[in-house]
């Protein structure tokens, strides 16, 4: 499960790689949650031209009647997507880059659970591998929402978490975000762990609990 994280760092330079033109005003965050909005890459499917944008975080289904299963529905486990109803036309043609410089897990000690950040060791920013909706299409002002994919965790999060979420390498973005591969089988082939040897965890604070916290302390080690 991936149910908060971070997005600290200017992403220009990324941004610049990625031939976005315009990028929304966008602060600091150090303790994003579900159904807060995040930044996101994806292709628009109507100007075919990529597009940094702001999506709720809890996928809402085209044909859903009521948008409160986006609260269900903040990841996709990667093994499944291309089948579960609620994901497949998603993963097929709106698929999207949730931007992120690291993430949350709580691991379970006794009767307490123990937040960590996971982050790269270089500290550099990321992409998670997401896909994103449009509900109410035809309305004025239609909700647009995203879900984070997860997978097994890696050799850093297997002693904290049994999942986690999917990191893209930057030689995929491209395929990632182009809707006309619709190949399930080459994506399938994406939605792994990230190999563990650039990343690290470290426990922080409680503070990260409550998404009332956003600032620095959230990301800060404890001992």
């Amino acid at each position: 499960m991936c149910g908060r994280f971070t997005r600290k760092e200017n992403f220009q330079h990324l941004a610049e790689q990625l031939g976005l033109k315009v990028l929304p005003p966008l602060s600091p965050r150090y303790n994003i949650a579900p159904s807060q909005l995040v930044a996101c890459v994806r292709t628009n499917l109507e100007s075919e031209q990529r597009e940094c944008t702001e999506l709720k975080w809890g996928l809402v289904p085209s044909w859903a009647k009521d948008p409160s299963i986006g609260n269900k529905l903040i990841n996709a486990r990667g093994e499944t997507v291309a089948e579960k109803p609620a994901f497949r036309k998603a993963f097929k043609q709106q698929r999207c880059l949730v931007l992120a410089d690291g993430f949350y897990e709580w691991k379970q000690d006794g009767n307490t659970k123990q937040p960590y950040y996971v982050r790269f060791k270089d500290q550099r920013l990321f992409a998670f591998a997401g896909l994103w909706e449009r509900w109410k299409e035809n309305e004025a002002d239609p909700l647009e929402t995203c879900t984070i994919i997860t997978t097994a965790p890696n050799a850093v999060m297997e002693s904290i978490h049994h999942r986690m979420p999917v990191i893209l390498n930057f030689n995929d973005y491209a395929d990632w975000l182009d809707p006309s591969l619709q190949a399930v089988e080459q994506f399938n082939a994406l939605l792994r762990p990230f190999p563990p040897e650039e990343m690290e965890a470290y426990p922080v604070s409680q503070l990260v609990n409550s998404p009332r916290n956003d600032r620095p302390e959230c990301v800060a080690p404890i001992e």
